[in-house]
């Protein structure tokens, strides 16, 4: 990720970008149609409502039974000169206990209510991503990725947590104890406490604030080093091929180094913090208890207040301390979850038109007409390009490397959106109908079938979700890999690796063949589907391929000619438009550019 340099502006931005974050987050609290969520909502408030009057009232208990151990009634009520000093004992341990009690009960009630919120938006933001263009994941960082998103979606419960249980019910407490210094003392004491409170939240909010670009900086390299790990792994045989293992090492130690020296900063910032809070807290309390001290000495305050002043004092102080983790975590949730949401603001760049329509498709005739396309506008890839492909008729489309033939695929599956011009199935623009009934109809066979990281079986069915297993294995026989499977220790349920490592490239596409074959689609898109794979695999799956291409409109971009010789048409493409089509026969007695790249690649395939 690019790293902007900090100044003030960015850090004001930062700040927007917290705002904009805790926009997002409050829903969650107070969903639309979703009453259990506000009703626990409400219930998790008034208990932590109720455990905070107890709090501040439990020190009164600890007075008064110290007042009566000393023999002094220091201004007690009734209530509590007939209960004694034993009675009062237990009193403060009973209003301890319920307000622990009262805490726990409301961790109960808004418990469903974070992990809803968590479950909601890893949902969200893992729809998101699969929406967002090939342009996109061609250029993400998949390691880097999925750290973004693995601390957004942990920051969910973590903020709406705080932002409902630390902010407001500590600033209440706050106010409740003052209010009670103030009545049962005098208003240098509340004095005193305004300002210790005061000038501990600034120093914190002030080291936070500085803390924060530096744990900014350590997440950058915490996702940087996690990104060349995993890029590291997912290319391990390369690795090996270059006997890059120390590189590779040393590439990652690198980046750790990095992240080394920004946690250092980390801790150093944060012990920091606590001394300087515990500088604070301390000098607080100690001009406090001074003041209650001599309030003793002068005979103004029974033992009672001076303990109950100290009390009083560690409950602020507890809090407060608290105050700068939470002020701390927010602030580090707030960039996590901003990343993430950065993520989910992405545009899609190909989306449906507002009341698309079903793609109808009644016989599978594919008509590019006129098309322009490039993925950078600078840079023109297809230039008017017009073709039309008859239902049930095989087109092949070849050409030098850097002609366009892919792109054509990716334009038919609504990859990108073309530029200029139409594409059309059965005379329906692909852009007036939805994705989701687009791909339905179309069938596509890549040169390098990846496979998930799961069983042959599921990688099969993926095709269709709802077919049977002998429907499976119907797709498997037609493939022509139904007895390798069958002679696996696990047959169907041998795991293939991740993307298919497991498997060699002829089994993979036999797979991928299968997994199509099962999706049973009008329209079949070949896309160099057998360039991988050596000689004679490739004469055995292209049987399959053309078997599979019987009464369906197939369009195969090919590199080798030979595997498309008998197509119904063959159209030559360079430089993005169409030079010459014809059959196999007569571009070759045309003696033009099909007949140069055939005679080349018959040339390469004698020497």
């Amino acid at each position: 990720m690019r790293r902007l340099p900090k100044t003030a502006a960015n850090l004001n931005n930062d700040q927007l970008n917290g705002m904009r974050t805790i926009r997002r987050v409050i829903p969650y609290l107070w969903p639309a149609g979703q009453n259990w969520v506000k009703r626990r909502v409400v219930l998790a408030l008034a208990v932590l409502f109720l455990a905070k009057l107890i709090a501040v009232g439990t020190p009164l208990f600890y007075k008064g039974a110290v007042d009566s151990l000393a023999g002094e009634d220091g201004g007690s009520s009734a209530l509590f000169l007939a209960l004694g000093a034993v009675g009062l004992t237990l009193a403060y341990g009973m209003a301890r206990l319920m307000n622990v009690g009262f805490q726990q009960l409301r961790d109960v009630a808004f418990a469903r209510v974070g992990q809803r919120a968590l479950r909601q938006l890893a949902l969200e933001t893992f729809t998101h991503i699969h929406r967002l263009s090939l342009r996109y994941h061609i250029t993400r960082k998949t390691g880097g990725l999925s750290r973004i998103i693995e601390r957004g979606v942990k920051g969910v419960d973590f903020l709406l947590r705080f932002l409902l249980f630390s902010i407001g019910p500590l600033a209440l407490e706050l106010l409740m104890i003052s209010v009670v210094l103030f009545f049962l003392f005098d208003v240098w004491y509340l004095a005193v406490v305004v300002l210790t409170i005061a000038l501990y939240v600034w120093f914190t909010f002030r080291v936070t604030e500085w803390r924060v670009k530096i744990r900014k900086e350590m997440n950058d390299q915490d996702t940087d080093a996690n990104q060349k790990a995993i890029d590291s792994l997912l290319n391990f045989e390369t690795v090996k091929y270059f006997g890059a293992e120390a590189r590779e090492a040393a590439r990652y130690d690198g980046a750790m180094a990095q992240y080394e020296q920004a946690a250092l900063k980390t801790n150093y910032t944060l012990a920091f913090l606590n001394f300087g809070q515990s500088l604070l807290i301390t000098g607080g309390l100690v001009v406090v208890m001074v003041m209650a001290a001599i309030g003793v000495q002068n005979g103004a305050l029974t033992v009672g207040d001076f303990v109950m002043v100290n009390a009083y004092m560690i409950q602020i102080t507890l809090p407060l301390n608290f105050l700068g983790t939470v002020y701390r975590e927010i602030r580090q949730a707030l960039v996590d979850m901003g990343q993430m949401f950065d993520l989910l603001e992405q545009p899609s760049e190909v989306t449906d038109k507002p009341g698309a329509d079903v793609l109808n498709v009644q016989g599978g005739e594919v008509e590019l007409d006129d098309i322009m396309f490039g993925y950078d506008a600078a840079r023109p890839i297809l230039k008017g390009v017009s073709l039309r492909v008859g239902a049930g008729q095989t087109v092949a489309i070849v050409g030098s490397s850097g002609s366009g033939k892919s792109t054509i695929g990716r334009l038919l599956f609504r990859f990108y959106d073309v530029s200029g011009g139409a594409l059309k199935i059965d005379g329906q623009d692909v852009r007036d109908v939805t994705q989701e009934s687009l791909h339905a109809q179309i069938g596509v066979v890549p040169q390098d079938t990846v496979l998930f990281n799961d069983t042959i079986l599921y990688n099969i069915a993926y095709g269709r979700a709802d077919a049977s297993r002998s429907e499976i294995e119907a797709a498997a026989k037609a493939a022509k890999i139904h007895d390798f499977i069958q002679g696996l220790p696990d047959g169907y349920a041998t795991t293939v690796g991740e993307r298919g490592l497991k498997l060699s490239g002829g089994e993979k596409q036999r797979v991928g063949i299968a997994r199509t074959l099962l999706k049973n689609p009008p329209i079949l898109l070949l896309d160099e589907a057998t360039s991988a794979l050596d000689t004679e695999t490739e004469m055995e799956i292209q049987a399959e391929l053309k078997a599979m291409g019987q009464g369906r409109t197939v369009i195969t971009i090919a590199h080798r000619l030979s595997t498309i010789a008998d197509a119904d048409r063959i159209v030559v493409l360079e430089n993005g438009v169409i030079v010459e089509e014809g059959t196999h026969d007569a571009l070759l007695a045309k003696g033009d550019r099909y007949a140069q790249l055939w005679n080349r690649q018959q040339q390469d395939e004698a020497a």
